[in-house]
Formats: structure tokens, C-alpha cells, sequence
């Protein structure tokens, strides 16, 4: 039986991180999982709030089943397999729900709220999904890095950038101790969302070391980091934020932008087209030459 956690083990082992992509669109969702199958690697599949709600909870989580059920390395731990995460999920009920339709993850996402309150909910939301499956892994969330994958002119108000608002170890350590979530995700200069023509902000790189540091001193307990919002940052910070403890990075702006591109590129030089499945090809491949060279970045492979 394949598991989240011991994907994210052997990961970890080989210094490498899982690749995570959200989708919206069946489209999208193609273009993940037949990518990662022709590389044999374990990939993450998020759909958010807004995503579930347009999908379908029942049926995302049927399109992943199906998919390993027919495809999957049943056996490798390294080996192709879908993994499916309810990403930023602020509401109990909707929690719940992805609980209850057995997630391998659910982010509780907290970031915006004051420590104190972000502990109180993320720890409720950890007894809730814990209660419903004791193996449905939790992350939880701190800082703020802006809310939504789109190409950006300028840096979202109140995002976590300069050194002194970043994730603190100490604060990490405290949130990470109090909720017993299993993956955390700091704020480290990431942000949701891509610049139209350079590169995010670079990531600090020493705080990805510290709060990595900081939370090996809790026995017992592996936590795995999670890189939030790595669109529109370079190669070298992706490189250096995976040497430096980050497990798992997540991709949405770089596949919608592709999505938008190869779509209209399929429309214009199909102008009487109606067939989806005839129209939709250049889209997918397009998303595919993204996603393919950001697994085998996060990968290390040449």
C-alpha cells in the first residue's frame, strides 16, 4: 500500500522533493499524471477550495484512484503514484469533507490569522482529520504569501518578504510542537503567483536551514517543510531550498499561464473546431513541458 509518508521518506533519503501541481480541469490533470508516469515518480495533485468546489470532491478523488488503480507502482515507494491534497483549506466543513473522502493531505491554511488563533485552529483541524483517518498526513501553515496563483505586477499587500516577518525557527518549532501537524509550510520570501517578466524574489535560504534545524529537536516526530507558491522562482533557489530541507514544492501560476497559452494557440489554428478532445492537445502539451521540467528538477534528474 503506498502512503504520502513514505513517499515523502524516501525523498528525503535521496535529497530530492516531491513535485505538487494543482489543477482546476481534467486537462490539467492529464497533463500531471501522464508526465510523472512517463518519468516514474511520485507526484502530488492539489486542488484547493475553489478547485474542489468546481470539480467535485468525490470526483477528483475518483480520477486519482482510478488512475493508480490502472497505472501506479503498487510496490516502490520512488515509483509513479498519484498522491491527492486538499490544499488551503480555511473552513472546518470543508476539512471535513476531505477527510472524510480519504485526502493523503489536507492543508489547514492558517497563515494569515495571528499565531495564537492559527495554533487554535490548525490544532482543531488536526483532531477533526486525525479522528476521521489516522493516516491522512496534516500541514499546517505560517506567514502570509498572498492568496492566489496569477501573474503578478507587483508584490501582494501584507505578504511576509522582509527578513524580519519571515517564519521564525522558535515560532515554528512552538507551532509545529502545539498542532501536531506532519508537513509545515513557512513563509521564506515565497509567494503565491508569478512576476509577468522576472523572477519572484529570492527565497532566504538560511531560513529554510534554521527552521528545518529547529524542528529536528522534536523526538519522535518527522516533519517534512513544504515550499508554497514556486512559481516564478529560479532553478538555483529550488536546487538550494531542497538541500536545505524543503520536501515537497508546489506549482499552480506556471500550468495555468501554460494551460491559457496552449489553449488559445489550439483555438487559433483550429477556428472551426468543436471537439474538445481536438482542440484541447496543444494545451496539455504545453502544461506537460512545464511539469515534466520541474520534476526532474525537484528530482535531480539530468
Amino acid at each position: 500500500m503506498r502512503t504520502l509518508m513514505n513517499a515523502l521518506r524516501w525523498a528525503e533519503s535521496k535529497g530530492i522533493a516531491l513535485g505538487h501541481f494543482n489543477i482546476a480541469g481534467f486537462e490539467q490533470f492529464k497533463a500531471v499524471a501522464e508526465t510523472a508516469r512517463s518519468i516514474n515518480l511520485p507526484v502530488m495533485i492539489g486542488v484547493s477550495e475553489g478547485e474542489r468546489e468546481y470539480l467535485g470532491v468525490k470526483l477528483v478523488r475518483d480520477w486519482v484512484s482510478s488512475y493508480n488503480e490502472e497505472y501506479g507502482d503498487k510496490e516502490n515507494d520512488g515509483g509513479f503514484w498519484l498522491f491527492l491534497n486538499a490544499d488551503h483549506t480555511h473552513d472546518l466543513k470543508k476539512v471535513k469533507e476531505a477527510a472524510e473522502s480519504v485526502f493523503d493531505e489536507i492543508l489547514f491554511d492558517g497563515g494569515k490569522l495571528p499565531l495564537e488563533e492559527n495554533i487554535k485552529q490548525t490544532k482543531e483541524a488536526v483532531n477533526l482529520i486525525k479522528s476521521a483517518n489516522p493516516d491522512i498526513l496534516v500541514e499546517g501553515e505560517m506567514g502570509y504569501i498572498g492568496s492566489s496563483s496569477e501573474v503578478r505586477s507587483d508584490i501582494p499587500e501584507g505578504a511576509a518578504i522582509r527578513p524580519e516577518d519571515l517564519t521564525k525557527p522558535d515560532e515554528a518549532l512552538r507551532f509545529v510542537e502545539e498542532t501536531n501537524i506532519d508537513l509545515f509550510a513557512p513563509a521564506v520570501g515565497n509567494i503565491h503567483g508569478m512576476f509577468s517578466n522576472v523572477p519572484d524574489p529570492g527565497l532566504n535560504i538560511e531560513r529554510i536551514k534554521e527552521i528545518k534545524e529547529s524542528l529536528r529537536k522534536i523526538p519522535g516526530k518527522e516533519i517534512y517543510l513544504v515550499l508554497h507558491g514556486g512559481s516564478g522562482n529560479t532553478e538555483e533557489d529550488f536546487l538550494k531550498a531542497i538541500d536545505a530541507g524543503i520536501s515537497v514544492v508546489h506549482i499552480s501560476t506556471e500550468i495555468r499561464v501554460a494551460w491559457r497559452k496552449g489553449l488559445e494557440s489550439g483555438l487559433k489554428n483550429n477556428p472551426n473546431e468543436v471537439a474538445p478532445y481536438k482542440v484541447m492537445p496543444e494545451s496539455i502539451e504545453d502544461m506537460k513541458e512545464v511539469i515534466e521540467k520541474k520534476l526532474k528538477l525537484f528530482a535531480k534528474i539530468n
